[in-house]
């Protein structure tokens, strides 16, 4: 007992070092100016500053990045739960490819598509007045929309297949025409799920980095994340500026957070039950089926195939003047790319080693935080459980303001700062929620008996921990680091805020050749990043599919 608390202990204080001490710099240092507390200074910063329309920009876009995605999950939620087409599990892993692309990938496919000369004008030269319209906000909000829809729309689709149809069967005994039953039964049944899944998009997209970085400075639309990496980035550096935008970006994604769990608590319903009962399942004509399929179709080519077009063909290109031509295109930039010694490849491995030191060490911890944590009875355990899930509550730009400040503050007896040990610290903080998630459900799958009956036969802790714990708890593991390393393979947020000078990887060489020109060569890097954490993740899941792992 006395060693488990102790665990629990350091676990609290590791926890409070990584996660929490860097959110309380951050509003620390916003409301201590010149020696004084002022718990109004970040307000005041912001009017001063004249940075008001930079949160009305963040704000408006948060709304309607949520309607665009309601607009694109709703109805595919609604076809895919309640048509015959729900037979057809498969499009729910291909709708996941534009929620698991990184969004500065997919706004550079759009740019590329879109822009005056670009792919759409080469097939359609009638085409031209589109570009105007599309490089605005309402490019931006498409482009937004197509990433987080996926999100909402998985929330969706379950909270409706949810609904047995014995509800709809008991509604139209009584004579209740289907409308009727839409409007009192079925929509206040997901009205919960939808809320949990518009707030959550609202958060992303105020916490979203990548698409504003591409998109938003090209239409001049800035928003609280760029204007923070702006401020640490530029010269001047300003850090009461990054300071105050950051604290009030993150008491506005936790109040939204709370918001959320005050709606999810009052409007939530028993769906499940002891007693059976299928969803129904809607009839519909042949032209029905037509329109169904073809929605889903716009849906996909939309969201993949118009933004992996464009970063493949460009990839390809030889001149990008020479348009889209078959002799105008060769693998030639690939090869450039993975020449040994070239900067390309320097920045691909330095990534694929950042990203296998930090999911090993964020596998390691994460690991030892969710068997602290075990059943989370304690309330140690329940305090723990909720700071490692903190990285995935507050934006990654706000955590990155924070690590900056405290590991390059002067007190700091380990200057981290600046170093390659900097960039592995910031990747672990951000993806340890994954390992720490994956390990406690696998854990929880365990009965105590396992456990009992390596004692009983004289197996000592260590030993019983190694030889029945261990493996059983390997399928978490493995999935928390592959997470964590294909993740941490194209991340640029952290990447470009605390990398050391002259180093790069394969997420900022991509971003660095597009705002450069050299399209091709990081269009190529985008390419073979996909393509590698791709792979990895179908080697991996095959590896554990073949593998039976017991838990009985």
């Amino acid at each position: 007992m006395i060693a488990k608390r102790t665990g629990t202990f350091l676990a609290l204080l590791l926890l409070a070092m990584l996660v929490v001490l860097p959110l309380l710099f951050v509003g620390w240092k916003s409301i201590w100016i010149k020696g004084t507390l002022d718990l109004l200074a970040p307000i005041r910063t912001v009017l001063e500053k004249n940075l008001t329309g930079v949160f009305s920009n963040s704000f408006m876009l948060g709304i309607w990045v949520v309607l665009g995605s309601t607009l694109l999950a709703l109805p595919l939620a609604w076809i895919m739960a309640k048509t015959p087409l729900r037979k057809h599990r498969w499009l729910d892993i291909v709708l996941l490819i534009p929620f698991m692309t990184p969004p500065y990938i997919g706004s550079m496919g759009w740019i590329l598509f879109m822009q005056p000369r670009g792919y759409l004008e080469q097939f359609f030269p009638s085409a031209h007045w589109i570009s105007s319209h599309f490089f605005t906000l309402f490019g931006m909000i498409t482009i937004m929309s197509l990433h987080l829809f996926p999100f909402l729309y998985l929330i969706l689709r379950n909270a409706i297949a949810q609904i047995g149809g014995n509800k709809e069967e008991a509604a139209a005994v009584h004579g209740a025409r289907y409308s009727y039953t839409l409007r009192r039964i079925l929509l206040p049944l997901v009205f919960s799920s939808y809320v949990m899944g518009a707030l959550l998009i609202f958060v992303k997209t105020l916490a979203e980095f990548g698409t504003p970085a591409t998109f938003g400075r090209r239409i001049g639309y800035f928003v609280l994340t760029t204007e923070i990496q702006s401020s640490i980035s530029s010269w001047p550096v300003d850090f009461g500026k990054a300071t105050s935008l950051a604290s009030l970006l993150l008491m506005a994604c936790l109040l939204l957070w709370y918001v959320q769990s005050v709606i999810v608590r009052r409007h939530s319903y028993n769906l499940v039950s002891g007693k059976s009962s299928q969803g129904r399942v809607m009839g519909y004509r042949g032209w029905q089926r037509a329109v169904a399929w073809l929605y889903v179709i716009l849906v996909l080519a939309t969201a993949i195939g118009i933004p992996y077009f464009s970063i493949i063909s460009a990839s390809l290109m030889k001149l990008r003047g020479n348009g889209l031509a078959w002799t105008n295109l060769t693998f030639k930039h690939y090869g450039e790319l993975l020449t040994w010694g070239s900067p390309s490849m320097k920045a691909l491995t330095n990534s694929m080693g950042l990203a296998l030191l930090a999911a090993c060490l964020a596998a390691a911890l994460g690991t030892w935080f969710a068997l602290t944590i075990g059943r989370g009875k304690r309330l140690p355990e329940r305090i723990t459980d909720m700071f490692s899930l903190l990285p995935n509550t507050v934006p990654d730009m706000v955590l990155v303001v924070g690590l900056i400040m405290l590991w390059n503050a002067p007190w700091m007896p380990l200057h981290l700062y600046n170093t390659y040990g900097m960039v592995v610290l910031t990747y672990v903080v951000f993806f340890l929620p994954y390992t720490v998630q994956y390990v406690k459900a696998r854990n929880g799958q365990l009965d105590e008996s396992l456990r009992q009956a390596g004692h009983v036969f004289g197996g000592q802790p260590l030993y019983v921990f190694r030889r029945i714990v261990l493996p059983l708890l390997l399928p978490g593991i493995i999935a928390g680091w592959m997470m964590t390393f294909t993740i941490s393979l194209r991340e640029l947020v952290a990447s470009m805020m605390v990398l050391p000078p002259s180093m790069q990887t394969s997420a900022t060489y991509i971003f660095a050749q597009f705002e450069q020109g050299q399209i091709s060569l990081g269009m190529a890097m985008a390419v073979v990043s996909v393509g590698l954490t791709t792979i990895l993740l179908l080697v991996v899941n095959n590896m554990n599919s073949n593998r039976k792992w017991n838990v009985e």
